[in-house]
């Protein structure tokens, strides 16, 4: 059941670019101790499962290099770190600290396939703009800047991961002082 944030006439501003920016600096060190921590569990199951022996040789071959189930595992666990803030409170940690939070028009939380359009948005644009500058070399900063930008740059209030996901990130006001 969708947890309601405020009434739906009430409307909240939407969040101006430089507080999402700064979330999503926040949230990225936070998401990269999940990574890490993730990669260490999984490391730790693949290594039992194949044998220390066998994982540790595999390893030294290098054919441990590019393992797509270590990526989705990965994928996955983003995805599950930040729905499950989304949909619980629609903060994350670091958009606690800059007063936004991801909402639906009416006030009410965003689902779990809301959130799943969310991040999927994000991660073909992230996706793209990374294929991209890997290819153009010298001309990463042409290419990754402005496809950042436009990812979380809110037009009319609405980034592209708010209209992929029929979200807003809205500024929280302050609570009153008692």
């Amino acid at each position: 059941m969708p947890r309601r944030f405020h009434s739906p006439e009430e409307l909240l501003p939407p969040a101006p670019f430089i507080k999402r920016l700064m979330a999503v600096i926040y949230d990225s060190l936070i998401s990269v101790a999940v990574l890490l921590v993730t990669t260490w569990a999984y490391t730790l199951v693949a290594g039992w499962i194949t044998g220390w022996d066998k994982y540790e040789e595999m390893a030294e071959a290098g054919t441990l290099e590019a393992d797509p189930l270590l990526t989705f595992v990965l994928f996955l666990a983003l995805y599950l770190f930040f729905a499950y803030f989304w949909t619980r409170n629609g903060q994350t940690l670091g958009m606690q600290v800059w007063r936004i939070r991801i909402e639906n028009l009416d006030g009410t939380s965003v689902s779990w396939t809301q959130a799943l359009k969310r991040y999927v948005a994000a991660a073909a644009i992230l996706f793209v703009a990374l294929l991209g500058a890997y290819y153009l070399n010298a001309a990463t900063l042409f290419i990754t800047v402005p496809a950042i930008i436009a990812l979380f740059y809110p037009i009319n209030g609405m980034s592209l991961t708010d209209r992929a996901s029929g979200s807003i990130v809205a500024s929280v006001p302050k609570e009153p002082k008692k």
